[in-house]
């Protein structure tokens, strides 16, 4: 708590943070800035009383890492944000009641969205494979029940690569929302409960379609676990490696895009150029929005912002959309798509956004 506190003190309140803030951006409120969640964060932890309001600030912020990027104090204000959100738990004062729901819909149907578990597997194009292989395509809550054509067309690339892999009837959420809004206690038990699973099942390797079950698996669990005894891969790093060799593979679909960067899978994990080089591959003519890579701008939809607070979720992806030159969008990750297109159709946009393995599976028909 030291080191936290000694880091939320760092700060000089240049502002550089509110610069490239989505939600700050969103609201204009300076209470919903960077600098100003550092503050109550620092209240927190000294045992002050927050309001309503600051509660509502640290909920309402993406934990987008953009902050972090920028601070030259060098200040990890989204991990400080989430240490906090962890100190309203231990209060009684978090997480929200809206997160709660999802919260409630993970412990007893297995995921985040509400989704029916016998419906799981009805994104799959045939049935059930009941092969063993020490590698797992996990899909995720959002692939398997509202971004079915994601977790389809990653299940045929693998599947028309040579990919020896399996799936699982009953997948389970990776818990990410238990991690993000401060449910430490929760979260320990339920990456427990997965971890075993795949123990169970002989899993060494995971391939994973969306970014924030990568982080969640990869460096969450390890955290709250002290480690795992398994590797993690995206979808995007996995087939990048068995066709960088080949890319003849590849037919050119003809057509012009532009690429959306999620947030953990630039900034977190440092992967953009892979998927770009795999779209190129496809023969999709690449356009870049005008902050991109590493420094890409949140969809909206990270941190629990979604869950709690929709309409801001939107008009972060709203302002998104509004930079964005192509009626095409392609991205590699489910969240991302999933609130760009709500965002779209909220407000009759004439855009439309895509999981990249849609792209890869045309390109290998």
């Amino acid at each position: 708590m030291k080191q936290i506190l000694d880091q939320a003190k760092a700060c000089t309140e240049c502002e550089l943070c509110n610069e490239v803030c989505p939600s700050y951006w969103a609201t204009g409120e300076v209470l919903f800035s960077p600098m100003q969640r550092l503050k109550t964060a620092i209240k927190l932890f000294e045992g002050g009383e927050v309001s309503d309001r600051e509660i509502e600030s640290l909920y309402k912020c993406l934990t987008c890492m953009r902050c972090d990027q920028v601070c030259p104090e060098e200040i990890k204000i989204s991990p400080v944000v989430t240490k906090a959100r962890a100190e309203l738990c231990k209060r009684g004062l978090g997480p929200l009641v809206r997160h709660n729901k999802v919260i409630e819909g993970i412990l007893s149907k297995g995921n985040a969205v509400n989704g029916d578990p016998q419906k799981r597997l009805e994104w799959l194009p045939e049935e059930f494979p009941r092969n063993e292989s020490d590698t797992l395509l996990y899909m995720g809550c959002l692939a398997s029940y509202l971004v079915k054509d994601a977790a389809t067309s990653s299940y045929q690339v693998l599947k028309k690569l040579g990919v020896d892999f399996m799936i699982m009837e009953d997948e389970g959420c990776c818990g990410s929302i238990l991690f993000t809004t401060g449910r430490i206690d929760l979260a320990g038990e339920w990456s427990q409960k997965i971890v075993d699973r795949f123990k169970s099942l002989g899993i060494r390797r995971i391939i994973v379609t969306c970014p924030v079950c990568q982080e969640r698996f990869k460096h969450s669990y390890a955290e709250v676990l002290g480690g795992v005894d398994f590797s993690v891969y995206h979808m995007a790093e996995v087939i990048y490696d068995l066709l960088k060799d080949n890319p003849d593979l590849l037919t050119k679909v003809q057509r012009t895009m532009t690429y959306q960067d999620p947030c953990l899978l630039a900034r977190g994990e440092g992967i953009s150029e892979e998927p770009r080089r795999i779209l190129q591959w496809c023969g999709v003519e690449l356009k870049e929005m005008p902050v991109n890579r590493a420094e890409a701008t949140c969809c909206g939809a990270g941190g629990g912002v979604r869950s709690a607070y929709r309409d801001l979720a939107t008009k972060i992806a709203s302002n998104l959309l509004n930079t964005v030159e192509t009626e095409s969008i392609v991205s590699a990750c489910p969240f991302c798509t999933f609130n760009l297109n709500h965002a779209a159709e909220e407000g009759r946009m004439m855009k439309r956004s895509t999981y990249f393995t849609h792209i890869v599976l045309e390109s290998l028909m």
